[in-house]
């Protein structure tokens, strides 16, 4: 099946997103050329500029194809597969497409909203002391939890597409190194972490990698851009659960008096 030639895409980025990320290695696993922006008006306090006039929600990653505007990592990845459906990287029999999508879908939610959680302590400093420690605690508990699910997901598999590289694999991805970068990756010598040293072997995510890398060396500039209030971090959905259940609800209330967070939309944008 001939497949279009791809030609101008550009991706509105920040390099440390996890949803960015799984957004590149699909891109690059599929060879599609592509150039990146990251937009002025990316969680600060600028009230227009180019990601909020294509994402309502302000949020990166926003994928521009010629006219069309696409947000949402998940609703990105279908597209580009619906588009250039070679190399395929969602399973073609429904059971193991529906299995991918599960494990996307955990990674997304519960999972990101822990590594997101633990970096608003370590980079942020959100909290500090005994409050610190507990949301720590409570991380990596979550995290284990949540890694050993993903162990028996991957079972005895190289991939969790199972022989191959997948849809899962892209979206497990960032969010095991992300943990990873946080101290809170999977134990030595277990599946998951084989499929870890595996998975930073591939070129496509070797280079998504080092971006994400690269754009670490900003977070204590942004960490001071925060604390001054001209900046904002996005406590949605299970972000802002997972801080409140981990006892972080006083970080929350602090973040509002101080206007350094924020809220998705269609309110307090």
């Amino acid at each position: 099946m001939a497949t279009e030639t791809p030609s101008g895409i550009v991706l509105l980025e920040s390099p440390v997103s996890s949803y960015v990320q799984k957004v590149k290695i699909v891109l690059r696993e599929k060879g599609i050329p592509f150039t990146t922006k990251v937009p002025e008006d990316l969680s600060n306090n600028v009230i227009s500029g180019p990601l909020r006039a294509a994402n309502p929600r302000v949020e990166v990653p926003v994928l521009i194809d010629g006219d069309l505007e696409i947000f949402d990592s998940t609703i990105i990845l279908e597209y580009l597969e619906d588009k250039w459906p070679s190399p395929a990287l969602l399973p073609k029999d429904p059971a193991s497409r529906a299995r991918a999508r599960m494990i996307e879908e955990i990674c997304d939610t519960e999972y990101e909203a822990i590594n997101w959680g633990v970096a608003e302590v370590r980079w942020f400093k959100r909290a500090e002391g005994v409050l610190a420690e507990e949301l720590e605690r409570n991380g990596k508990h979550h995290v284990e939890v949540i890694q050993q699910w993903l162990t028996e997901k991957l079972g005895a598999s190289p991939w969790f597409g199972g022989d191959s590289f997948d849809w899962a694999d892209a979206a497990v991805a960032p969010i095991v190194n992300r943990s990873t970068t946080l101290g809170l990756g999977p134990a030595l010598n277990t599946p998951l972490a084989a499929w870890h040293v595996r998975l930073k072997q591939r070129p496509s995510v070797a280079q998504t990698f080092k971006e994400y890398e690269e754009g670490l060396l900003g977070m204590q500039v942004i960490a001071k851009h925060i604390q001054a209030g001209e900046r904002r971090r996005e406590y949605r959905s299970q972000r802002l659960e997972w801080m409140i259940k981990s006892g972080g609800l006083s970080v929350v209330a602090e973040g509002i008096t101080r206007n350094n967070i924020r809220f998705t939309w269609p309110d307090n944008q």
